[in-house]
C-alpha cells in the first residue's frame, strides 16, 4: 500500500458568524508514502484547513479522509487520538516547546506519553537531537536556544516516535531564508531515512520547490498538483 493519505471528495465549512464560508471544496488527493509535499496557495485558500483535516485536529463536514489505511473520517475522538498520537507528528510554526523542559525532556515527553520508560526515552531524545545537529544543546532550555534550534528540538519531538506522516504548519515561518532551508533539506533528509511522508504548508516559493510535490490550492479547491524534478 503506497497510499498514507486519501481524501475523497471532502468538504469544510463553517460559520463565521452569519457567514458560511466554504474551507474546502470537493477535494479529492491521494499523497504516496514517502514523498515530500508543500501546499502552496494564497491566504484564506483552505491549506491550514486541509493539514488539519489530514491531521485528524479536525473532521469534514462531507467525504471520506484515509490515513495509513484506514477511514479517518468515520471514527470516535478517542480513535482519532490515538491516531494522532501513532501515526501522525506535528511540527508548527510557533514550536510549541515546553519552556521549563531542557530539549531532551521535551523530545522525549513524547515517547512518555505513548508509554515509554523516562529513561528510555531520554536515551531516544537523545539520539534524535544527534540526528538533527543538537546533540550539544541536549540539556538546554527553549529560551536557550535560537530560533532554528528551536525548530530542529520539534522536528525531533514530532519524529522520535517514528510516525508514518510528519504535518508541518509554516514550519519554516519564523526563520530566515538560510535557516529556513536547513530545516527543509533536514526534513527531506529524514523522509528518505526512513520513508516518512511530509507535508508542509508554506508562503515561501524556495521551500515548496525544496519539496517533491507542491500542490496549489485556491478557493477551497486544488488547482495544481506537480512534481518539482
Amino acid at each position: 500500500m503506497n497510499t498514507i493519505i486519501a481524501l475523497k471528495n471532502v468538504t469544510k465549512t463553517y460559520k463565521l458568524g452569519k457567514t458560511t464560508v466554504e474551507a474546502l471544496r470537493g477535494v479529492n488527493l491521494e499523497l504516496e508514502r514517502g514523498g515530500t509535499y508543500a501546499i502552496v496557495g494564497p491566504s484564506g485558500s483552505g491549506k491550514s484547513t486541509l493539514l488539519h483535516i489530514a491531521g485528524c485536529m479536525d473532521t469534514p463536514s462531507s467525504g471520506e479522509v484515509w490515513v495509513n489505511g484506514r477511514d479517518v473520517s468515520r471514527l470516535s475522538e478517542k480513535a482519532l487520538t490515538q491516531v494522532r498520537a501513532h501515526d501522525i507528528g506535528f511540527v508548527f510554526q510557533a514550536f510549541h516547546l515546553n519552556p521549563i523542559l531542557t530539549a531532551r525532556e521535551n523530545v522525549a515527553i513524547a515517547l512518555q506519553f505513548l508509554g515509554t520508560g523516562k529513561k528510555a526515552a531520554l536515551a531516544r531524545a537523545d539520539e534524535w537531537l544527534a540526528r538533527v545537529g543538537l546533540a550539544e544543546r541536549a540539556r538546554h532550555y527553549p529560551a536557550e536556544l535560537s530560533g532554528g534550534e528551536r525548530q530542529r528540538v520539534a522536528i525531533a519531538r514530532a519524529l522520535v516516535k517514528r510516525p508514518a506522516l510528519l504535518l508541518a504548519d509554516e514550519p519554516t515561518g519564523n526563520l530566515d531564508t538560510e535557516r529556513g532551508k536547513e530545516i527543509v533539506g533536514l526534513l527531506r533528509e529524514i523522509s528518505q531515512q526512513q520513508n516518512t511522508t511530509i507535508v508542509l504548508v508554506t508562503h515561501n516559493a524556495e521551500v515548496a520547490e525544496m519539496s517533491d510535490y507542491v500542490l496549489g490550492l485556491r478557493d477551497g479547491k486544488v488547482v495544481e498538483q506537480r512534481a518539482t524534478l
